[in-house]
């Protein structure tokens, strides 16, 4: 989304270690590496995977011009036989891991990447910063849609953030259930359907509330939503339907006690004869703010600072750990950290999810090398959680671009309603559905 290279989004590390990895002829060791998460946030039931499209887009790119090259060696991060080794890379390994929209859980494979420690271990950062953000993103979204039921929410969030994180956030909200955003960039990149009309300063740079209302209706047509709490809300809804009749498309309400004014809006607007206009409701909300308005006569939602942020949980803290390597023999060989808590599971991994009843009932992942791995049967009613997003270096464009955003937002609702009840509470709790790891 810039003119910067997705491969300087890393930390310096990433190449020093790339560097020494040459030297001492590490580099070329097949590796896998694994992303996951050791907790969802505090009282979450499940996370919604986000971002994987994101990161087939970046790697499509992720290459070093000679400006770049002379960056990493005018500062000395790199030697240069590095700089020779990176002139014309591109990666070249493979990538598979949860699809889009699928809900996750602690110790979940989210994401497996195999190929040389060189190429991996530069991909680091970028990932885990893409799949950190989206997925915080969505799993907001999704808490939110859910609360708000069967009213659309829409991405309202872009001047909350930085100006690209809200390109990501909208594409993000869209895989968690959203159904539009407000930002243009993101509409014009990934087909997503755009939303806004008019903000307060449109009614205060005119004469009166009517010349807005009517400036309004002239250029956007009857069908068009008027903000109608710059002043005296009673005094606008009898002014908008004045203006456009009772064929007025919505009222959006941008403060307030915001259940008892969609109230007193809905009855007024119903005895002024507009039955079809809708309200729309939007002034910092969050999950609990939409579930609180489900008895209010609302039509649709507007989101901010709450989404972008992730609600409170602007990370899933994942992280992007070395599980198996090629050792001095050429055999693969799984390793693991001890490190106090945060000791990882060593092998490449493969992911189901058990039901009973048609209801999720558990995660299991089995780990193992790869001989063992392939001769694991699964139990019949597992479904496998892992597909395939790059095949030696060739990406699967099915998993980019608008369509691929759809699937993620329908498999989103289908996931979700395949977890217990309990994955809908908005109250602090253990993870919907348990995590069982096995070591083959």
């Amino acid at each position: 989304m810039t003119d910067h290279s997705p491969a300087l989004m890393t930390d310096m590390y990433e190449y020093t270690m790339l560097d020494a990895a040459l030297r001492d002829g590490t580099a070329d060791r097949d590796c896998v590496f694994e992303v996951f998460t050791r907790h969802l946030p505090a009282g979450r039931r499940y996370g919604v995977v986000a971002g994987t499209g994101r990161i087939l887009d970046a790697l499509k790119s992720f290459r070093l011009d000679d400006e770049d090259l002379r960056f990493l060696s005018d500062r000395h991060i790199v030697s240069g036989e590095t700089v020779k080794w990176l002139e014309d890379f591109r990666f070249s390994g493979s990538i598979r891991g949860y699809r889009e929209g699928e809900m996750f859980f602690p110790d979940s494979p989210i994401l497996q990447v195999e190929g040389s420690f060189g190429e991996c271990t530069l991909l680091e950062t970028l990932i885990l910063s893409i799949l950190n953000y989206d997925s915080a993103v969505a799993s907001a979204a999704s808490r939110m849609a859910s609360a708000a039921k069967d009213r659309p929410c829409m991405d309202m969030g872009g001047r909350r953030t930085n100006e690209w994180a809200a390109v990501a956030a909208a594409r993000a909200a869209v895989v968690g259930g959203f159904q539009g955003t407000a930002n243009l960039l993101a509409a014009q990149l990934y087909g997503l359907k755009a939303i806004g009309t008019a903000a307060h300063c449109f009614t205060l740079v005119h004469d009166s509330e009517e010349d807005a209302f009517r400036s309004q209706i002239n250029a956007l047509g009857k069908d068009t939503t008027l903000l109608v709490d710059t002043y005296n809300i009673e005094e606008a809804v009898k002014t908008a339907v004045k203006v456009a009749g009772p064929e007025l498309g919505g009222v959006r309400i941008d403060s307030g006690d915001l259940a008892a004014l969609a109230q007193r809006v809905r009855n007024q607007l119903d005895a002024l004869g507009a039955t079809s206009t809708t309200i729309t409701v939007t002034n910092d909300l969050d999950e609990y703010a939409l579930a609180a308005l489900q008895t209010a006569p609302v039509d649709s939602y507007g989101v901010g600072t709450q989404l972008v942020t992730g609600s409170g949980s602007p990370t899933c803290a994942m992280v992007y750990k070395l599980t198996e390597r090629q050792g001095a023999t050429g055999t693969m060989q799984p390793v693991a950290k001890k490190s106090k808590d945060k000791a990882t599971v060593p092998g490449r991994k493969l992911a189901y999810r058990s039901y009973e009843y048609d209801l999720a009932d558990g995660e299991h992942v089995i780990s193992g090398s790869e001989e063992r791995l392939a001769s694991f049967t699964p139990q019949p009613d597992w479904r496998d959680l892992l597909v395939t997003y790059m095949d030696h270096g060739v990406a699967d464009t099915r998993r980019q671009g608008h369509d691929a955003i759809i699937e993620a937002h329908n498999h989103r609702a289908k996931a979700l309603a395949e977890l217990p009840i309990t994955a809908l509470s908005l109250m602090r709790g253990d993870p919907a559905i348990p995590t069982q790891v096995e070591v083959l």
